[in-house]
């Protein structure tokens, strides 16, 4: 799932119980209209902590205003916990999902209500075509898009380039052209990346991977990647997989600040960021969340921006002119059809949410209709400019499409192993394979 979206995985062996209880039932649309108080509705999703409380901020004056009270409850197993509320007739009026494939596998087992019209007309005057296909099965479109992020933003300090005399580049074989250069200029280690993130290490090398596939053969083959149309084990993703090892796995890239190739696995996003703030780290892959974490060296707040104490440019593209973008998102869901139930999805996919959400800061709206300017800081307004550019294509985040087995486990473990040593063309086996299965 914030600038980009902490999505919440849960442990693979839990939510693939849940996917295969799903897989041998289905249910019917519940009407939960007299199962809560009235003018209560419930709503669940993998939103927590301060991220949370941003949200109920949010829509706080549309409760008073409209007489409606909303009972947020985030949890970080939600995407496992959901498929079992919904088996048991026990789930929220809405959820909120970062995962497509979960809300396509519960619409096709009856469980979830096909978008009102007033929420459908929202999702086709404010977003973007693209966003409702991702929800959209059977012809039906079972979800509205509620938040976006931006992946792949490769983060430096102004101050250094200006010191060595580079600037940001252009295209993938400039951004190696400067990786080489930093290194010439400070004999280190210009690259710093971590894998550790508990459940799901391994999430910055998927994003990697994700990033280069589209960039080296575009969305076409990026789709037909992610509905398993090609194999896991195709040249093309292969060749994803060499071009990032010419990063991540070459030992006079990486880790600087930190250690050598195995300790991206070790390395946590809080390290990372002490490594590009001690000044020893010149470049980090990360997504726009990670302006969250850096201070400056004395430990004062940072400062984001062209001239500030960090900035980020997005991973070049193989050719120069394109603007190739992975990123995620948040969808609103609905188990219940009661008129209050329907009255809150509708304001959650209008401009008037999108703006009281982002006017508070830490997230973005892919709601074609906000200017930039509506951002809290400029990162967030980097990132909604991209995402609004014509000439962007955009591409939801490879794992999120892909299902749970694959995206939220053999992926993963397969970037924890390739940086161990697995050799490429085994990983990719192991992950096709699993796919298959």
């Amino acid at each position: 799932m914030s600038a980009r979206l902490i999505r919440a995985v849960a442990p693979l062996a839990v939510l693939a119980a849940a996917v295969i209880a799903l897989s041998g039932c289905s249910g019917q649309v519940q009407n939960r209209a007299n199962a809560t108080p009235p003018h209560v509705v419930t709503i669940e999703g993998p939103i927590t902590d301060h991220d949370a409380d941003l949200l109920s901020a949010s829509w706080a004056g549309w409760e008073k205003a409209n007489h409606i009270t909303i009972l947020y409850t985030g949890t970080p197993d939600f995407e496992s916990g959901i498929a079992t509320e919904a088996q048991q007739n026990n789930a929220p009026d809405l959820a909120i999902f970062a995962q497509p494939g979960i809300i396509n596998a519960l619409a096709q087992r009856g469980y979830l209500q096909s978008l009102p019209a007033s929420v459908k007309t929202n999702v086709t005057k404010n977003f973007p075509a693209i966003w409702a296909s991702y929800t959209t099965t059977g012809g039906t479109n079972y979800a509205a898009p509620l938040l976006a992020s931006v992946n792949g933003w490769v983060f430096y300090s102004p101050k250094q380039f200006a010191k060595w005399g580079v600037t940001v580049p252009k295209t993938w074989s400039d951004l190696l052209a400067l990786t080489k250069q930093i290194q010439s200029a400070t004999g280190a280690a210009p690259w710093c990346d971590g894998f550790s993130v508990g459940a799901e290490s391994g999430e910055n090398g998927v994003n990697w991977i994700a990033d280069l596939v589209l960039r080296q053969d575009g969305p076409a083959v990026y789709d037909q990647w992610v509905n398993h149309q090609i194999p896991f084990t195709d040249k093309r993703i292969a060749k994803a997989f060499d071009d990032v090892s010419q990063i991540l796995l070459n030992p006079g890239y990486v880790n600087a600040g930190i250690g050598g190739v195995a300790s991206i696995n070790t390395a946590t996003t809080p390290r990372v960021a002490s490594a590009l703030e001690s000044g020893q780290c010149a470049l980090t892959h990360q997504p726009s969340s990670f302006v969250n974490q850096l201070t400056t060296a004395s430990g004062k707040q940072a400062s984001i921006g062209p001239d500030g104490d960090y900035w980020a440019f997005p991973l070049p593209p193989i050719t120069a002119g394109t603007t190739p973008v992975t990123g995620g998102g948040y969808f609103v869901s609905a188990f219940s059809d009661s008129a209050d139930t329907i009255k809150v999805q509708q304001y959650l996919s209008s401009s008037s949410w999108a703006i009281s959400r982002v006017k508070l800061g830490g997230a973005i709206s892919p709601d074609l209709s906000l200017p930039a300017s509506t951002d809290a800081t400029p990162l967030e307004q980097a990132s909604t400019r991209l995402l609004q550019d014509k000439h962007t294509i955009f591409r939801f985040d490879a794992a999120d499409l892909m299902p749970a087995v694959v995206g939220s486990g053999t992926f993963l473990t397969g970037m924890v192993d390739w940086v161990k040593g697995t050799p490429t063309k085994q990983v990719l086996a192991t992950v096709n394979q699993s796919w298959a299965n």
